[in-house]
C-alpha cells in the first residue's frame, strides 16, 4: 500500500486541465489553415467551449486548491466534485505517462476526498452511519456466510471481521460486508445512510467514492499482507476515528 501525498493528485488535475486547453489551441492552429468560413465557425465553438471549461472546471479546481490550502469548506462542493470527476480519467492517464502506478494516483485521490469530507462539520446519529467492508477481510477458510448477515461471524479471531463487528456494536452503527461494487451499491440504496465509512483497496474505494456523489464517504484503505483480495486487514483505529468524526460534530 502506498502512502501518497494528496498534492500528487492535485498536480495531475492541473496537468489534465492544462492539457485540455493546449488541445484546443493545437486544434485552433490546424483550423487556421482551413477555409475562412470553417475557421470562423471553429473560433466561435472553441471560444464557447474554452470559456465553459475555464469557468466551470477551472473554477472548480481553484476552489479545491483554496479549500485544502485554507482548511475551509466551500459551499460549491458539487462544482469541485464534478470538476474532479471530469478531469480524473485524464489525470490518471497522465500519471501513468510519468510512470506512476494507478494505485499510487488513486491513493492520492482518496486522501483528497477524505480531506474535503473532513473540512465540513457533521453531527450524525449512529443510525445515519454505515460501515461498508469488503468480503476479502474474511479469512478464506471461514465457512460462515457473513455477506448474508455479518452477525453470522463467530468472532474466532482469525480475521478482522469480528473486531469490526465489535466496533460497530460499540458505537451502534450499521455494518455490511459486500462481495463487490454491485452489492455495495445495493446496500447503500437499501439502507440510505447519510455517511459512509468505506473499507477497500484503492481501485474499489475510488469507484465507490465516485458512485455515491451526494453522500460523504471516508475511505479507509485495507492492508494486503498476503496479496490483493486475500485475507486482507484493516486498521480498527482508522475506522473508529472515522466513526467519531461523523458522530462528534466533524472534529478530526
Amino acid at each position: 500500500m502506498y502512502e501518497t501525498n494528496k498534492r500528487l493528485f492535485i498536480f495531475l488535475l492541473l496537468l489534465s486541465f492544462s492539457g485540455l486547453l493546449i488541445s484546443f489551441y493545437l486544434a485552433y492552429l490546424i483550423a487556421t489553415g482551413l477555409s475562412p468560413i470553417f475557421n470562423r465557425i471553429f473560433l466561435v465553438i472553441s471560444f464557447i467551449l474554452v470559456t465553459f471549461l475555464f469557468l466551470f472546471f477551472g473554477i472548480g479546481i481553484a476552489l479545491l486548491i483554496y479549500s485544502l490550502w485554507s482548511s475551509k469548506p466551500i459551499n460549491s462542493n458539487k462544482l469541485i466534485k464534478k470538476s474532479i470527476l471530469f478531469l480524473y480519467p485524464n489525470a490518471l492517464r497522465i500519471g501513468k505517462w510519468f510512470g506512476l502506478s494507478s494505485d499510487k494516483i488513486k491513493n492520492s485521490y482518496i486522501q483528497v476526498n477524505n480531506e474535503l469530507v473532513k473540512l465540513k462539520k457533521y453531527k450524525m446519529l449512529p443510525e445515519d452511519i454505515l460501515i461498508l467492508a469488503p468480503h476479502c477481510l474474511q479469512n478464506v477458510k471461514c465457512p460462515h456466510k457473513i455477506t448474508i448477515d455479518v452477525n453470522n461471524c463467530k468472532n474466532c479471531g482469525l480475521c478482522k471481521v469480528g473486531s469490526l463487528l465489535m466496533v460497530s456494536n460499540k458505537y451502534n452503527v450499521d455494518i455490511v460486508i459486500a462481495t463487490g461494487g454491485t452489492f455495495a451499491r445495493k446496500f447503500v440504496a437499501e439502507k440510505r445512510p447519510k455517511a459512509i465509512i468505506a473499507i477497500a483497496c484503492e481501485r474499489d474505494l475510488t469507484s465507490g467514492i465516485q458512485d455515491v456523489k451526494d453522500i460523504p464517504v471516508l475511505g479507509v484503505l485495507n492492508e494486503r499482507p498476503e496479496g490483493p483480495c486475500y485475507n486482507t486487514q484493516v486498521s480498527l483505529g482508522q475506522v473508529e476515528n472515522a466513526i467519531n468524526f461523523f458522530l462528534k460534530g466533524g472534529h478530526k
